[in-house]
């Protein structure tokens, strides 16, 4: 073993591990293991930052950006209303409309935007047609990942695969090299989940719950600090008010002036705050000597129709300013008047010491905020508001040639007259010449840490081939009983590809694998390609966990428990891995 393989795998162990427990966000882990590979000598800067400039991270934001274009220009709200008048109140129509939908949508934009999309569709849909939301929020993220294998497009991970096979020497994947092989998973796991998978799933939301995540039986009333009063010099935050107490601060009135009640407001004599609370948070409040009730208890209904505020639930998706940031700091109070009275994560409520959560993907939040700073918040992506279907009607012009122009560029392709990355770059700039999208608006909505993750992945991948590891694990790998049998060695790399792809992002899973079984492969005298297909659609089957950007989505909104993943994604996963290990070595001679 050389010093270099040496320093190369002590840098893939500490990735592992990083990716793994996510002390910090997959793309900035990425990021550091890149510039990491360039100051210890195993990559020239050129080397590392190729990445960025090559082939796939061009295609793959010009992907984002025609995305964008199709979700602002309201292509995909029309998709969504339309489907809705067609499955009226139909239980099974609305089932197999909430995979069918976000399958077909997903087979050509990314199955994180799909869910995000569908998930307050679903919602909408599941009250109306009185079934339990997360009988359908599951399927529809499943149905996202499944359709993900169909076309080369259809994930990232299938783009970072062709770009490791490239640096090979191999042909890039065609637009449909994996729909002989994805469309039967996808069938196939379409049917599994409406048949059996959707038994599996336990009935977290009672079809008379409202389908709403939180307890919305609170009420509210202002208490007064008296002038002998202890609390008199103490904050909000010391006198426990919004933490034992599991009050919400809503307003704090001073001298006839309304100020906002921060966790380190100093409290003062004769001031009134606007509280909130469950009805049994309101009954203990007499009995409190340091405070008086100076107001009507009223229902929080009541307060919400005096044009106070308005009470809405809200899912944090990807893009939103919110996701890895705390409340303090960002001064939502003071730009939209918005209150958060409490946060759902992986099935715990929370409402006490909000300004000290880092928010995370999928968070689902109560608050209590103006209107008009709620559609303005929305349009800005800092959420999207829940059991909402958009009845508005989009600019249908700029829907037809946005359309027209996502549709020709993936033609031109498929048609060979241009190579994918420049027929979707030339889509992109007509998106901007026609206007409908503005540069400004496509730079700063689409997922830059996606490219940023794959960029450096890239560059992962093109150290572990000219540091000589994926020649030096290639050989040990040989040594192995397994190798005498391609189809039990694809089997294990498949097996590999599962287990990386629960803790990492499949992109990194998948750049990590790919240089290892190439090299096997090659080292055999087996065919590579079928290796690197085979750990493409591996990695994207992120059933067994809800780590999969498109599962944490509906996580919260569903109130699911870890154990629910591996219940219905496990025997998902095992028939996946049947038809690949079958179909494989029939479509791609090893």
């Amino acid at each position: 073993m050389t010093t270099d393989i040496a320093l190369f795998l002590t840098l893939l162990a500490a990735g592992l591990i990083l990716f793994a427990f996510e002390w910090v966000a997959a793309d900035v882990t990425a990021l550091g293991l890149m510039l990491a590979l360039v100051i210890l000598g195993l990559l020239d800067p050129a080397e590392a930052f190729a990445g960025f400039g090559s082939e796939t991270a061009l295609m793959i934001m010009g992907l984002l950006i025609l995305t964008e274009t199709l979700i602002s220009t309201g292509m995909i709200d029309l998709v969504g209303q339309r489907m809705v008048r067609m499955v009226g109140q139909s239980p099974r129509r609305v089932q197999w409309m909430m995979m069918i939908a976000p399958a077909a949508v997903s087979a050509f934009i990314s199955n994180t935007a799909s869910a995000a999309f569908f998930l307050p569709i679903t919602l909408g849909l599941a009250h109306r047609a009185k079934i339990s939301a997360s009988k359908l929020l599951m399927p529809l993220a499943f149905a996202a990942i499944l359709a993900g294998s169909t076309t080369f497009i259809g994930t990232s991970t299938n783009l970072v695969v062709s770009g490791l096979m490239q640096q090979y020497g191999l042909e890039p994947l065609g637009m449909f090299e994996l729909t002989p092989v994805g469309l039967p998973i996808l069938i196939v796991g379409l049917i599994y989940m409406a048949v059996l998978g959707v038994r599996l799933i336990p009935d977290r939301i009672p079809v008379d719950d409202d389908h709403s995540p939180f307890d919305t039986d609170l009420y509210f009333t202002e208490i007064r600090i008296p002038a002998d009063s202890p609390v008199v010099g103490r904050t909000i935050e010391d006198v426990l008010l919004a933490g034992e107490m599991k009050l919400g601060m809503l307003e704090l009135q001073r001298n006839r002036h309304a100020l906002n009640p921060l966790a380190d407001t100093v409290l003062q004599a004769d001031d009134v705050l606007l509280v909130e609370g469950s009805r049994v948070d309101m009954l203990r409040l007499p009995h409190i000597p340091a405070i008086e009730i100076s107001g009507k208890v009223r229902e929080l209904d009541q307060y919400t129709q005096d044009g106070l505020a308005q009470m809405a639930e809200v899912v944090l998706l990807p893009g939103s300013p919110l996701v890895g940031r705390t409340i303090r700091g960002l001064g939502l109070r003071e730009r939209f008047h918005m209150q958060i009275l409490a946060v759902r994560r992986a099935g715990t409520l929370r409402h006490n010491k909000i300004g000290r959560v880092t928010f995370n993907l999928g968070d689902v939040l109560l608050i209590h905020v103006p209107h008009t700073s709620l559609n303005l918040m929305e349009k800005e992506r800092y959420f999207r508001v829940l059991d909402v279907i958009d009845d508005s009607v989009p600019d249908l012009r700029r829907v037809r040639l946005a359309s027209a122009i996502f549709a020709g560029s993936l033609l031109v392709a498929i048609l060979g007259l241009l190579p994918l990355a420049v027929a979707v770059m030339t889509g992109v700039l007509l998106m901007f010449l026609t206007g409908c999208i503005t540069p400004e608006e496509a730079y700063r909505n689409i997922q830059w840490k996606t490219i940023i993750l794959i960029g450096s992945m890239l560059a992962f991948g093109q150290a572990m081939q000219t540091t000589g590891t994926a020649d030096y694990l290639a050989a040990h790998i040989i040594d192995l009983p397994i190798t005498g049998s391609p189809v039990l060695l694809l089997a294990t790399f498949f097996a590999l590809a599962v287990i990386l792809t629960q803790p990492m992002s499949n992109q990194a899973a998948a750049a990590v694998l790919i240089p290892i079984a190439l090299q096997t492969a090659t080292r055999l005298g087996y065919d590579p390609r079928p290796f690197a297909i085979t750990i493409a659609l591996a990695a994207s089957a992120s059933f067994i966990t809800p780590l999969e950007p498109a599962s944490v989505i509906v996580y919260n909104a569903g109130r699911y428990k870890f154990m629910d993943f591996i219940r219905v994604g496990g025997l998902l996963t095992v028939i996946i891995f049947v038809i690949v290990i079958t179909l494989v070595p029939l479509l791609w001679a090893i």
